[in-house]
């Protein structure tokens, strides 16, 4: 024991050696690593990231807003959907899209064995009530005339009006049963309620519908409107005697004109525009329903004030209102300012207040932008800008 005793001191003495030597190189490595990246940081604060490059454009003085063009579709100015108003099997279909027809032409027909069983029913009712009626009705007679007599109780005089009374009724019940299965026995037809055509079908003989199911989409008359969408009501006139120009899109030189018949209430939850509908005047025959049509809008009262206009590129967002980012020349930074809107057209938007003529405006880029936000201008943009 006391000859190992020597060694064991020695490799425990080289081991704590070993240790303190990882230990320094660990706390060497820890430094350097700090002062790397505090160099980095200096670095970083030397050189901070350049200013975005922006496209900008100085606003022009307010002009008159122009003439906008808008492409909408001929519809019918009542459409109509016809179905049955029992359920059952289709068991002829006379019409079919394109077809023409007069008010009380049959358009279809159902197999309904049971509204016809109703009515058979219902006139073996009426016959029976009215026997029972008849009866009744020679029974009180003769008590009437033994009445005066004394040869039968007054009672016998009550009873036998009652039983009249009663039969009457029953009669007018089941004459009413025969009316109604009468009109249900008609409703296994489809007719025509007015003259038109038919546009859309949607059953076919054989099927099975239920009640209130389309059948057939028609328009009735010649009426013709149409139908198009816009960002905003504002873009219409709501003036008295506003007249839209319609011209077909496939060849200009066949046009007409319109009058407002009405603006949808609300936006459509999904495209978020508005529907409008115009009227045509005398439409020409190409005009047909289907036809793609282009409107010219005539200029409505809140468009009516001279506006600025900018690329529809320049429009962003401020706290869900529209807004522009206005370029400061002096700092070189960008502010973002609501503005209101007068209209909008296909690539240009219509501003009616919130910036003036002679400032500029970021026109590309704008999701991208922050508020304050330092930009670069190119050498170009600068002289102009000092100019």
């Amino acid at each position: 024991m006391s000859d190992n005793l020597p060694g064991l001191i020695k490799q425990g003495a080289w081991q704590l050696l070993d240790l303190r030597h990882h230990s320094v190189l660990l706390l060497l490595g820890l430094v350097l690593m700090a002062v790397m990246l505090t160099g980095c940081d200096r670095q970083k604060q030397q050189n901070p990231p350049a200013p975005r490059p922006v496209e900008w454009m100085t606003i022009g003085p307010r002009t008159a807003p122009a003439q906008q063009t808008l492409t909408g579709e001929v519809r019918a100015h009542d459409e109509t959907s016809l179905s049955f108003r029992l359920e059952g099997r289709i068991l002829t279909r006379s019409a079919d899209v394109g077809s023409r027809f007069s008010q009380g032409d049959t358009l279809a027909v159902l197999d309904s064995p049971a509204a016809l069983n109703q009515v058979i029913s219902a006139q073996a009712d009426v016959s029976s009530s009215r026997a029972a009626e008849k009866v009744a009705l020679l029974n009180l007679h003769r008590m009437r005339l033994l009445m005066p007599s004394g040869a039968i109780a007054r009672a016998q005089l009550d009873t036998a009006t009652a039983d009249w009374q009663a039969a009457l009724s029953r009669t007018q019940s089941s004459e009413a049963a025969l009316k109604n299965a009468k009109e249900n026995l008609r409703w296994t037809a489809l007719t025509a309620p007015a003259s038109g055509v038919v546009t859309g079908v949607s059953a076919s003989a054989g099927q099975v519908v239920s009640a209130g199911e389309t059948v057939f989409t028609v328009a009735a008359g010649n009426g013709r409107d149409v139908v198009f969408d816009v960002a905003s009501p504002a873009m219409v006139s709501r003036q008295p005697g506003a007249v839209f120009h319609l011209a077909l899109l496939r060849d200009p030189t066949v046009s007409a004109l319109g009058h407002l018949r009405d603006i949808s209430p609300q936006a459509d939850p999904q495209t978020r525009s508005w529907r409008v509908r115009v009227t045509l005047d005398n439409p020409p025959p190409d005009m047909a329903m289907g036809a793609s049509i282009t409107v010219t809008l005539p200029a409505a009262e809140t468009a009516a004030e001279a506006v600025m206009v900018l690329p529809a590129s320049a429009l962003t967002r401020q706290a869900g209102d529209p807004a522009v980012f206005v370029l400061d020349a002096v700092n070189n930074r960008v502010r973002r300012r609501a503005v209101h809107i007068a209209g909008y057209s296909a690539d240009s938007v219509f501003i009616r207040a919130g910036i003036a003529p002679g400032e500029r405006v970021v026109t590309a880029g704008v999701r991208s932008l922050r508020d304050g936000e330092r930009v670069a201008w190119s050498k170009e943009d600068q002289d102009e800008a000092e100019l």
